[in-house]
């Protein structure tokens, strides 16, 4: 089962403030923890969304919409993609994830879990999408 840590984003990320060496190291401890136990798929922190786009699909059309985006509370400013055995595993790493933006300042995270290619119907285009995946492990 794999499942994405979300660290939603606030103005200092959104700022493209960079965080304090103290919390660059307890995400460096945890992560390490990660790999060590053999769970860790990848990590990142984003960019600010004024370095990012959207893509707006309506009526048939596609339109770029150039970053930044307002609304931080709906942002992330990086994540965390793990493989455990169950939800409770999942839920145990995500509960010892470092404060985001320091011990003593408001954050949130959310973890979500990923489809697998099992949860949808078998057929010709899950098929081509089971090829795809083999290939890229």
């Amino acid at each position: 089962m794999r499942f994405m840590i979300m660290v939603k984003a606030n103005a200092d990320t959104e700022a493209g403030k960079m965080p304090e060496e103290q919390l660059i190291a307890a995400m460096a401890t945890y992560h390490e923890e990660l790999a060590k136990a053999g769970v860790l798929l990848d990590a990142s922190g984003l960019q600010p969304t004024a370095k990012g786009w959207r893509i707006r699909y309506e009526n048939g059309r596609r339109t770029v919409v150039d970053g930044p985006f307002a609304e931080t509370k709906e942002l992330l400013a990086g994540y965390t993609l793990i493989q455990v055995r169950s939800r409770e595993e999942a839920m145990e790493w995500a509960r010892r994830f470092p404060a985001p933006f320091g011990e003593h300042a408001d954050g949130e995270i959310e973890v979500r879990q990923l489809f697998g290619l099992e949860d949808f119907e078998p057929g010709p285009a899950t098929e081509r999408i089971r090829k795809l995946d083999s290939t890229n492990h």
